[in-house]
């Protein structure tokens, strides 16, 4: 990236996300600094919740501009999240989620899940430090606002996902996953085991590397517009 207004970014970025960034280096200048100038520091140089605080508000800068520039990446995302179920007979709940923000939209995947006869569910937070628990979602579900902005079923038998579908800032090519700091996923994978976990995102997203701890669950892998990408190969 010699001569790139890139080059002085002090953390690694992905050559997909390098080349979002690019795309709109002219219509959003001053957007585009400002996300720069916040961007991931080495980790090594700051402890890790402050490692994790910097890269949360890059992040969230760069998935904006991912989510802006979208084009069809809500319906390619869920096409392929389809195919790859079909050699998995053994996949017959999912848990996807209301998207808020500049999430990608995955409600298009469930609701061709719903329609392919998946049992869908949305996470519910129900309180501080604990897992989520998983309500069943059809698409006239009756919904109310939940904590953070998102809404959940109104009522609902409650399911146990076999496949996990998290939202996400940041992925890198290990699995690990920015959240926004709960630690809801996290507790949720962990009590799930061995739950399927795949991240739903942005191919703009993915990073080189990510800040974590021993806490923090890794991904199995990542549904994106460009296709799934699986993580630790």
């Amino acid at each position: 990236m010699k001569g790139s207004w890139l080059c002085d970014w002090p953390w690694p970025i992905s050559p997909r996300t390098h080349l979002v960034l690019q795309a709109h280096k002219d219509q959003t200048p001053s957007r585009m600094r400002r996300a720069r100038h916040q961007f991931f520091e080495n980790p090594v140089m700051h402890d890790i919740a402050t490692a994790k605080q910097k890269a949360r508000k890059a992040a969230i800068a760069v998935r904006k501009i991912a989510h802006d520039a979208a084009i069809n990446a809500p319906e390619t995302a869920a096409a392929h999240l389809l195919k790859w179920l079909q050699s998995q007979p053994d996949i017959r709940s999912i848990s996807g989620y209301m998207p808020i923000r500049s999430e990608i939209d995955i409600l298009p995947a469930m609701h061709s899940l719903h329609g392919r006869g998946y049992r869908v569910s949305v996470p519910v937070i129900i309180g501080k430090s604990m897992p989520l628990k998983f309500r069943a979602w059809v698409p006239d579900a009756v919904m109310v606002a939940g904590p953070f902005g998102a809404m959940v079923p109104k009522t609902g038998a409650w399911q146990r996902p076999d496949l996990l579908l998290c939202p996400l800032l940041a992925f890198d090519a290990s699995g690990q996953r920015l959240g926004y700091g709960g630690g809801f996923y996290d507790r949720s994978i962990a009590e799930l085991a061995p739950v399927l976990a795949l991240g739903y995102a942005y191919g703009a997203q993915q990073v080189e590397t990510l800040p974590h701890e021993a806490t923090d669950m890794p991904l199995d892998g990542v549904v994106t517009e460009n296709g799934v990408i699986w993580t630790g190969q």
